[in-house]
């Protein structure tokens, strides 16, 4: 019997060069894995994967001798790297150390940065190819033997293309060229809507009251997980019944409405927690982590019942949709979002319901007319027969 094969790849993880372990799933060899010091999985990759370090290659090797087939796509041979290998490697480094200064530059977002060299990072790592030497071709394959293989969305491509742009600008004396064609359309997709009544029973199934106060401020003001979590508690006025939004995505201040019905329940949550500069602080009063809002909404949606797929982003859907069908113009909408675009606020109107229940069905309008005509006539015309 054939021994399993595992594949060792470089991979980016969080920033950092790792060296990933892609197999098909077995119990045994999970548990052998696992056994590995410092070994960890990635939900993101699919893989199990180590830190990048001298001799991880040689531990690996010794670990799963005469147990696996490992086939090794990493670039590195066993012992010490090669001269070779390190010195490509150190100037590959200083290449995206420069291309973050000049995203900083650019005053590009810091998310923004931390995506764009990525994907640069995991680009270089895969040609193996110094900076010079690149040519369009490498993109393209990129592009096919890495995204499509990997079967990414096609907005994870489109921001490659828009890293690779700005690595282009970057460097102008490169001979390569960007191919548009490998930057498809954008897909679109109408945003999970929740009714009034599923955002309470999420409420009413979140028991940590610090975790409610935070999705009862996202819902009830409609924002991003990244302005929930920025948010000072400088920034809300009570009295004036307002938050500021500061320098939200785009760089754009704005003001909210803040709900007098949430009122009792921040009074709470500030008399029992005490949060010293920011509205919700993790460990040593230092912002709060987008995971651990992610995770304790999961939590609260299974609690309620709830089947869709919920995200803090899903409360801002629902937000701005539940204030168009109580009748609040599209254009405040677009600002108590900080929409840049009206067109963006316009989704909403495809999932709002009082807009489509003001559209009927062909069928119920055959229905009226048929029944109009012959009121006598008690069988409906697509009844069953006899």
């Amino acid at each position: 019997m054939p021994l399993p094969s595992i594949t060792l790849k470089i991979l980016q993880h969080r920033g950092k060069d790792c060296i990933g372990l892609y197999f098909d799933y077995n119990k045994e060899l999970i548990a052998h894995t696992k056994k590995l010091p410092d070994i960890l999985w990635s939900a993101s990759n699919k893989c199990w994967y180590l830190p990048d370090q001298d001799k991880v290659l040689d531990l690996v090797y010794e670990h799963f001798k005469g147990i696996v087939k490992l086939i090794n796509q990493t670039g590195y041979s066993l012992g010490s790297k090669g001269q070779k290998e390190r010195l490509l490697k150190q100037l590959l480094e200083q290449e995206i150390t420069r291309y973050k200064s000049y995203l900083r530059g650019r005053r590009y977002s810091k998310s923004t940065i931390d995506t764009y060299t990525s994907f640069v990072s995991s680009f270089l790592h895969f040609t193996k190819k110094k900076i010079g030497d690149l040519i369009t071709a490498d993109i393209d394959t990129y592009c096919e033997q890495q995204l499509a293989v990997k079967k990414s969305a096609i907005s994870t491509q489109r921001q490659f293309i828009g890293a690779m742009k700005q690595f282009k600008a970057l460097n102008q004396e490169l001979d390569f060229k960007i191919n548009e064609s490998l930057r498809p359309k954008p897909s679109k997709f109408l945003p999970v809507i929740l009714s009034q009544e599923e955002v309470i029973d999420i409420l009413r199934n979140t028991k940590n009251l610090k975790h409610r106060a935070t999705l009862a401020m996202i819902y009830a003001c409609g924002l991003r997980i990244s302005e929930v979590i920025n948010l000072r508690i400088s920034d809300i006025d009570f009295n004036r019944k307002l938050v500021k939004i500061y320098q939200g995505k785009g760089r754009k201040d704005r003001y909210v409405v803040l709900a007098e019905s949430i009122l009792p329940l921040l009074e709470n949550y500030f008399t029992t927690y005490q949060p010293k500069q920011y509205f919700i602080e993790g460990q040593k009063n230092g912002k709060y982590s987008p995971e651990s809002i992610r995770n304790f909404l999961r939590k609260s949606c299974e609690l309620a019942g709830i089947k869709k797929r919920v995200t803090p982003h899903t409360l801002r859907h629902s937000y701005a949709t539940h204030l168009l069908e109580g009748g609040i113009d599209l254009r405040y909408i677009q600002e108590l979002l900080g929409h840049n675009d009206p067109k963006t606020t316009m989704i909403y109107t495809h999932v709002s319901r009082k807009s489509l229940n003001q559209i009927q069905s062909p069928l119920d309008m055959a229905f009226k007319e048929i029944t109009k005509r012959d009121k006598q006539n008690k069988k409906l015309p697509i009844a069953p027969s006899d």
